[in-house]
């Protein structure tokens, strides 16, 4: 439905018009023809029929479009009275801004805020309804801190109010507790189970380090029998180096002492006879 005529200041173009409820255009959309409507008139329209209402011509919704915008910026010029007037509001704008106007006007009829209460008051006179109001709600008096409502005054029960709090909040730490411990099971056998598998995991690499060890160890006797034999057999070595020293030393003191041609004979059978000797001697050397 359009805006109501009657509302509007001097004259309004004809073709501003809705085609179907014939008030000043709201939601305008156009068809092929030019006509204008309203969109509330125009889709009820074509739910049942399917043409336009003026000339008859073939009608889709489809094929609506927004208004021109010429057309659209003489319908925003218009001017109106507020929805409102017949309260008392003398109002008068655009129809572009009526309705940003209307959504806060002093006399606008709005529902009471408070739940339960159906009175519906103008906007300014709000503030000193709610002061009456037999549903509003206030702290009570006597400092219980429970609020209630101005119909419920005489039944209204400190004490039990307090009691009926204190089990809710009882009822409440009991069933966090409760929470509280499950989930602290819930982590305890959650840690358990993970230090058991870590005791595991450590028991495996404590046995795989002893057998390590043992290796190790065996590795190492290993190794230190091998260096008592070798070092035996460089004793051995270094014994016969010396005795070879001094067998070379004492050929060399026998070729000093007999320089006589009839003694070179005896004297080069001796040394050749304690070189043979030993050559004979047996020599053992490991090669490690």
């Amino acid at each position: 439905m359009g805006y109501d005529i009657e509302r509007f200041v001097g004259y309004v173009n004809e073709g501003l018009l809705c085609s179907i409820c014939r008030d000043v255009l709201e939601d305008p959309l156009q068809a092929p023809c030019e006509h204008a409507f309203c969109t509330a008139c125009i889709h009820g329209w074509l739910i049942h029929h399917s043409n336009c209402p003026e000339d008859r011509q073939m009608l889709d919704v489809s094929l609506l479009r927004p208004l021109y915008r010429y057309m659209k910026n003489d319908l925003n010029r218009l001017q109106l009275h507020c929805k409102n007037r017949e309260y008392g509001c003398e109002m008068v704008c655009s129809l572009e801004s009526i309705d940003r106007h209307e959504r806060e006007c002093e006399y606008s009829q709005i529902l009471c805020s408070n739940a339960g209460c159906t009175v519906q008051i103008e906007r300014r006179n709000l503030d000193g309804h709610l002061a009456v109001c037999e549903y509003r709600s206030r702290e009570c008096p006597n400092g219980c801190g429970y609020t209630i409502l101005s119909t419920e005054d005489t039944q209204h029960n400190c004490v039990a109010e307090l009691r009926t709090e204190l089990e809710l909040l009882r009822s409440e730490m009991i069933c966090r507790v409760e929470e509280a411990k499950h989930e602290m099971e819930s982590r305890l056998d959650s840690q358990r189970r993970h230090m058991v598998q870590k005791e595991s995991i450590l028991q495996n690499e404590i046995e795989e380090l002893k057998s390590q060890m043992s290796r190790m160890m065996s590795d190492v006797r290993s190794l230190m029998a091998a260096e008592r034999q070798h070092r035996q057999e460089l004793e051995q070595a270094e014994l016969e180096k010396r005795e070879l020293m001094e067998l070379l030393k004492g050929l060399q003191k026998d070729c000093r002492l007999n320089t006589t041609e009839g003694n070179k004979k005896s004297t080069n059978f001796r040394p050749l006879t304690r070189l043979e000797s030993v050559k004979r001697k047996p020599r053992e050397v490991t090669v490690i």
